[in-house]
Formats: structure tokens, sequence, C-alpha cells
């Protein structure tokens, strides 16, 4: 028998069947994942499905309906969980609210039925979230544990991007985004997590922050809710977060990128071999498949956090050495008579700059080729305009995919690139330049934080013929 509780939005407690709507984006797809390990039955919609997403919810078993229709709440779901994506005038929100449906967001359905009861390891930040959460993740599989995580990417270590896990440990990707069209707060509000990582703090998300200062306020209604005996592990380089701490902090804290804290010195150029130090003592060596300072960055923010829950530096460097990073981070695609096609989520001017630096680290003076489709509302809007061209500095050619209906000029930045840039109207036209111009030993790194028109695949295929 299905039971109901007059708790929030009419609140299901034990529903039989949930829909998602928004279903295919990182974060409502591992929810869909998590509410399906729980044993419920799973259904959802998304305007669009692509890979790695799409093919989790179906190895899951979890049916998606194209599009956002009325007639996709048939049967009558028990619960929907709406993502932060999803707004009234969709015609399937329109039909939940009109029908008087239960409905949560995914961020509150994750803190009720997931977190409680668990020590939350929570990553917040403007970049890195992904992978120092997926670090974090493994560290403590390897040492035994059988942690729970969400995460905003799919982990190779481990092929999912969500997982119930059976340890006291839940590591969750802490997005500073909207929770909601009906929760306006951040969704990392709703975690309440006993060790929290603050990665770094950039303006970005200009569709729902008016400024940086609207975002730090955000991270500090985060800083209330870890408790007295909880830990926050800070970036110690990061001024927007010394700001933050200013506001109020009722943790222990705990720095890294500080010489009193935790820092690396780096042992090879490229990021590949580093050691860990805390305190200006040498705790551990890590030798392992990332590259680039950012990630290494990412490292010592994992180790500090596993070692808050009881795990070793010298522990979880010996994990390191077998992560294997996260789908879409600088992820080899395919090598085709040595021209090697990469794909990367980056999608900000300091992530595309952090993921063009580690690569020329590793590359040496090989020709890069840079194709960027600039998809994230921030983008679009024009916010990071003036920093993009400094960010495409270690590209050698750069093809930027004009989008429909920019608020910009875009051709302002490609005349910014000293003859480096160029704007093209279709994957297909981007895909002919390529074919034409690419040499034996040339890498072609394609950032994006959506599917890009399968560009990758089809680009591998070309280069075959």
């Amino acid at each position: 028998m299905i039971t109901l509780a007059d708790i929030g939005n009419s609140f299901l407690i034990c529903p039989v069947h949930v829909h998602i709507l928004g279903i295919c984006g990182s974060f409502m797809a591992g929810a869909a994942v998590l509410a399906r390990a729980l044993g419920y039955e799973v259904s959802g919609s998304d305007a669009a499905t692509y890979p790695p997403m799409s093919t989790q919810l179906t190895q899951a078993g979890i049916r998606v309906c194209e599009g956002y229709a009325p007639e996709n709440l048939t049967p009558t779901p028990d619960l929907v969980i709406i993502g932060n994506a999803l707004s009234r005038g969709n015609p399937e929100v329109e039909a939940v609210l009109e029908a008087g449906l239960p409905y949560n967001s995914g961020a509150q359905w994750i803190a009720e039925h997931v977190l409680q009861g668990r020590w939350v390891i929570a990553v917040a930040g403007t970049h890195g979230k992904t992978s120092t959460a997926s670090m974090i993740a493994w560290i403590l599989q390897h040492a035994g544990h059988n942690p729970g995580f969400l995460i905003g990417g799919v982990p190779e270590n481990f092929g999912v991007s969500a997982r119930l896990g059976d340890a006291p440990f839940f590591v969750i990707e802490a997005d500073e985004y909207d929770t909601a069209f009906f929760d306006k707060r951040s969704k990392f509000i709703h975690y309440h997590p006993r060790t929290a990582v603050l990665n770094n703090l950039e303006f970005d998300h200009a569709d729902i922050f008016s400024d940086v200062d609207a975002i730090k306020t955000q991270f500090h209604h985060l800083i209330r809710t870890v408790p007295r005996s909880g830990r926050l592990l800070v970036n110690a380089n990061d001024a927007n977060l010394a700001a933050v701490l200013t506001m109020g902090c009722w943790s222990e804290v705990e720095y890294f990128n500080s010489v009193s804290g935790w820092s690396i010195a780096a042992d090879r150029d490229d990021g590949s071999a580093f050691r860990i130090l805390l305190g200006g003592e040498v705790q551990a060596q890590v030798r392992w498949r990332l590259i680039g300072r950012h990630n290494m960055s990412n490292a010592l923010a994992a180790v500090a956090a596993a070692r808050h829950a009881g795990i070793t530096a010298e522990s979880s460097a010996r994990a390191l050495a077998r992560f294997e990073n996260v789908k879409r981070r600088l992820q080899v695609r395919g090598s085709v008579r040595d021209v090697t096609v990469y794909d990367d989520f980056a999608h900000h001017p300091t992530e595309i700059a952090a993921s063009l630096q580690a690569l020329r680290a590793r590359v040496g003076r090989a020709r890069i080729f840079a194709v960027l489709e600039l998809r994230s509302n921030s983008m679009r809007m024009g916010v990071h305009q003036q920093a993009l061209p400094a960010a495409l500095t270690d590209a050698d050619q750069i093809l930027l995919l004009q989008p429909p209906k920019l608020a910009w000029n875009l051709a302002a930045i490609a005349a910014a690139l000293d003859g480096r840039g160029r704007v093209l109207p279709s994957v297909e036209a981007i895909l002919d330049t390529l074919q034409r111009e690419l040499r034996e030993s040339d890498q072609v790194l394609i950032m994006s934080n959506g599917d890009f028109g399968g560009i990758h695949a089809k680009l591998l295929e070309r280069l075959r013929t």
C-alpha cells in the first residue's frame, strides 16, 4: 500500500513509481539510478538524450520519453521529480501542477531518501567538482569501503555516475546551481555535509546569479550547514572563498594549496607525477595517468578530504595511481593516422585554459586544434567573452561553432586570436575543415558541455576514409 505524508509539496514517503523530468541531465540521471537501486519503478522525460547518461539509463532499465508531453505521465506516477532545467510553461510541468501530482526537486529527494544517516562528503566549486568527487569516491573504494556517490559525470573506475553503496560515506558533487523552479536555493544547501571541499569560486551561471557576490552568499549558506565537528577543505589560493569564510564559519578549516597546509611539489611539468605535502612535510608521492596543474590541485583536495574520513595520504596516493579519470575530461576518443581526438567538458574560460595547458604540457610542440561549442547559458549570454581569447592561448588553431541566436559577436573573438581563429556555421563545416587541414601528430581538443552533434565519432570516421 502506498502511504502519503503531508510534508513539503505533498511529499511521497514510499513511492512505487517515480517519474523524472529532465532525466538525462547528469545530476538527474544519477538520481534515477539511485531511485532504481532503492527498488522504485523509474521513468522519465527529456528533450534530448545522448551518452554517457542515456547509456547509463538504458543499462539500468529505465524508460525515457523523448520530449515533454502530458501523456508521458501515463500511467500516473506516485511522485514526479522535477529537474532545475525545467520551468513554468513546460507542458509536462503544467500537467503535473494541473493534476495536483506530488512533486519534488532532485536535490531534496536525494537529501531525504539517500543522504539521511550518511557521512556526506560534498565537493563544491565552480570548477573541478566532478573530478575531485570521483577521486574521493575511488580513494574510499580502494581503501576497502564501498561508498555511495552521485557525480555529474561517469568515473571510469566505476562505470556509473551514481550508486547507493553500503559504507557510511556518500560522496556528492555539490552544485551551486539552483534547485528547481519552485526552490531557488543552490542544490548543495540540501546536502548537509560533514566534509565539504571548496575548490574555487568564480562568476558563472549568469542566468540565475546577478554577480559573484550572489554566489558567495550561497556558499556561505552551505558553510552554515556543516556541523561544528565537520571539516571544510578550502583552496587557499582563492580570494572569493576567503571572502566567504569572513562571512562566518563554525567548523574546522584545513587549507590546500597552502605552504602551511596541504601543498604539492610537481615532479613532472605535465602534472603526471608529484609529491603531496602537509605543513611542508612529504606525505606521499603520486604517479598517475592524469595531466594538468588543475588535476594536481583536485587530487590534493581529494587526499585532504579522504584524510578526514580516516584514509592516509599514502593510501590515497596508491588509489590515485589507479585512477582512470572521468569520461569527457581530456578523454581520448580515438587516434587515426597519428591524429588524436579528445573529448573535453570544458565550457568556462578557466576550464578551457586548464585543459589546453595540460595538453600542451603533454604534447610539446605538436599542433593543437581547439574546437569549441559555446553552449552554456553564461557563454551564450556573453559573460565570458572578454576572457575567451586568453583562455585559448595554447591552441595553434581554433574553430568556433556559430550557435543560433547568439547575443554577441563571435567574430570578434576570432579576430582577437591573431589569425588562429575561425567561426564556422555548422558541425559539417568544422568536419570539412579538419579533414582538409589535419596532418600527422596533430591533436584535436573538442570542448563542449553538450554532445556537439556527435562530432567526435564523425571526425574519427572521416579520418579513417
